[in-house]
């Protein structure tokens, strides 16, 4: 016999997977739900609960319980892709937004990430991503100006990785990469669309040429109902 509860998160999953539930409505309140699947409260929020928690609604105090989008994109953690490249592969509509470009001194905290002296200078790129016309990725990439010498706007806005490899000839290797969740800060606030979002999904990347060289320090942040963060993984004996 299946959990009340877990009878219940498969009924509104379901909806939501048919689009007899679409992206954006709001879900009934809580007291409905109990009067039309005839159970108390705690077996509507623990139904509730686990459809935040697998990407389903998101809950926002006092207002309700909303459902998200399930057609989420794809962004593979290990391989190195450009945005460029990445929205092409997703045959989605694109734009890259250009805030700041400026080569700047680095301070103690990008010299410790881009394992620089003082005197070493780096380009600051901070761009917003928009798909489908909603700003949901802020870029923040550092470049070590002795790999990366020249900057425009015009590079900037269509893909940093094609002038790298394309223009300067360079070999781009690998990258290590941390992902963490982190509060909204108010720099994601000015430049992506994150209606009633309080936490972004904060990607950091330190990425390397062919010769080991580390030329980049990257901190992108998404919007956590759009994208799913996947990975191909194979067992090996220790």
């Amino acid at each position: 016999m299946e959990i009340k509860y877990l009878s219940i998160y498969n009924d509104i999953m379901n909806a939501i997977e048919n689009n007899d539930i679409k992206s954006g409505e709001k879900l009934p309140s809580e007291n409905e739900l109990m009067e039309k699947y005839s159970v108390s409260r705690d077996t509507i929020r623990k139904a509730l609960d686990l459809l935040e928690g697998n990407g389903y609604i998101h809950k926002i105090k006092g207002k309700g319980s909303f459902v998200l989008d399930v057609n989420k994109f794809d962004f593979p953690i290990t391989g190195i892709i450009s945005f460029k490249e990445l929205s092409e592969k997703m045959g989605v509509k694109s734009n890259t937004i250009l805030h700041e470009l400026a080569l700047i001194n680095p301070d103690r905290f990008l010299i410790k990430k881009l394992e620089l002296s003082k005197n070493d200078s780096i380009w600051r790129v901070i761009r917003s991503r928009e798909i489908n016309g909603e700003r949901i990725i802020l870029d923040k990439d550092y470049f070590n100006s002795k790999y990366v010498p020249k900057l425009t706007e015009e590079i900037c806005t269509s893909s940093i990785y094609e002038y790298i490899e394309g223009t300067l000839g360079l070999s781009i290797g690998f990258a290590k990469k941390e992902i963490t969740v982190q509060q909204v800060s108010n720099e994601d606030r000015k430049y992506l669309d994150l209606e009633d979002f309080n936490m972004v999904v904060v990607v950091k990347s330190y990425t390397y040429l062919d010769d080991t060289s580390l030329f980049q320090y990257t901190e992108s942040r998404h919007r956590p109902d759009k994208f799913r963060f996947v990975d191909f993984a194979r067992r090996k004996n220790i």
